[in-house]
């Protein structure tokens, strides 16, 4: 039999084709509890979390996760636990099954109670979702008697959800023991559906308060944003009716301004980007859960397009705002260099025509020098001549000294000025090319 084949295996090929099936749902079956904790965490924080949760495991005599788990799945005597490690958050959900006599109780039994509280109360991280998940059969106790009991009526929501086989109640309220609260009857829903829908309810409300952490910063950035446009609005006035001199004084503001602009831009931008994308979480998780309405009483799609829109819309807007006054300082800014370079060039420009004018009277003064120099060399050396000619006179030269001299004083004039002329245009000559 032949050896299969071996091909150079891409180190991240095993954790990509696994990806699609990170944290699975469960197969739950009704009657359970289920207590839901998120966790903001900074990166220190997500490491003190995986730590924390081998101290539990350790407790229960199990081992504790790989440093490269993000997820995690274990019973834990009374309880299961559900660890999910996620980018800026920690996940915990807690559950357990619940028998007919905790049901006829007054108050239903939730799953974080049989966790140890010192080690529940110790989780690292900042709270932002805390939930009791009930998960009933219809064929328990009266359903109604427990929606009346755990919910305000004035702002409860309901509806059927998994085509009509189940039933979901919650007020999206936060109730006196820190948790808000929430009641899913199973009806005849299989385990693998129940596990999947239960999920998907858990899954929106941590990504509602996940999109939710993006509006108190949208509201923060919306102020500080009206007083840059202001300043903004001042500058660009300025800028029109600025004289040269006040030129890099503006040049100054509005580099304080761009820069104030960008930090704030770079503060907030992956926040704006994080809640964006949690609210169409938010809106696939509820298309999943796929709700019909219950009479008399809103969805919670309804619910989450009346009440989740305002604050969409502020991140949104905060958003949109920064990207305008971020393109209006960049224009601004283009105005004022254009300015500045148009002001330069002119100032280039009339620094040239000074040149050309200097240049013009160097000329000039250069021609008179020349002038003065032909007259000056030809003085010397018409003097050269007449002493010469005086000298020759004595050796028979025929021509008197004076009239050699005079004879001589054209012809030295010529020689000279030809000479410089030439001189002259070889220079110029050699210094054009």
């Amino acid at each position: 039999m032949s050896q299969p084949f071996q091909l150079q295996q891409h180190p991240q090929r095993v954790a990509l084709h696994n990806e699609v099936h990170a944290r699975p749902p469960e197969a739950l079956s009704a009657p359970l509890v289920i207590s839901h904790l998120v966790m903001a965490c900074d990166a220190s924080e997500r490491e003190r979390s995986r730590q924390h949760l081998a101290s539990l495991l350790r407790d229960h005599h199990q081992a504790p996760p790989d440093a490269h788990s993000t997820h995690l799945r274990t019973e834990l005597g009374p309880f299961r636990l559900r660890w999910e490690l996620h980018t800026e958050f920690v996940s915990w959900t807690f559950s357990r099954a619940v028998d007919a006599e905790a049901l006829g109780q007054a108050q239903l039994p939730t799953a974080a109670a049989v966790v140890p509280q010192e080690w529940l109360a110790a989780l690292p991280g900042r709270c932002f979702t805390a939930m009791h998940l009930s998960v009933l059969p219809t064929t328990g106790p009266d359903p109604e008697a427990w929606v009346k009991r755990l919910f305000q009526e004035e702002s409860l929501v309901a509806s059927q959800v998994a085509d009509g086989y189940a039933e979901v109640y919650t007020d999206f309220a936060i109730h006196a023991d820190g948790f808000s609260h929430m009641l899913l009857l199973a009806g005849s829903l299989s385990p693998r559906r129940l596990g999947r829908l239960v999920q998907r309810l858990l899954e929106i409300e941590t990504y509602r308060m996940a999109a939710l952490l993006g509006l108190p910063v949208a509201r923060e950035a919306g102020a500080l944003l009206s007083t840059v446009d202001q300043e903004l609005a001042a500058l660009a006035e300025a800028i029109r009716a600025a004289a040269r001199d006040d030129e890099p004084q503006l040049l100054d503001r509005l580099t304080r301004l761009a820069g104030q602009v960008e930090s704030q831009y770079a503060l907030t931008h992956s926040r704006f980007s994080a809640s964006a994308a949690y609210f169409e979480l938010v809106d696939k998780r509820i298309a999943d859960i796929s709700e019909t309405r219950l009479a008399g009483l809103q969805t919670i799609g309804e619910f989450m397009e009346r009440r989740l829109t305002p604050a969409r819309s502020t991140c949104e807007w905060a958003a949109r705002r920064q990207d305008a006054l971020s393109q209006r300082v960049s224009r601004i800014s283009n105005l004022l260099r254009t300015r500045v370079e148009i002001e330069q060039q002119q100032s280039s420009q009339d620094l040239l025509t000074t040149m050309n004018q200097r240049q013009d009277l160097q000329l000039k003064l250069q021609s008179t020098v020349e002038g003065l120099s032909v007259a000056a060399i030809s003085y010397y050396i018409v003097g050269l001549v007449g002493y010469v000619a005086k000298g020759a006179t004595k050796v028979g030269w025929p021509l008197s000294a004076e009239t050699t001299t005079a004879v001589a004083i054209p012809v030295v004039l010529l020689s000279v000025w030809w000479s410089l002329r030439r001189m002259h245009h070889r220079i110029v000559g050699g210094a054009r090319h």
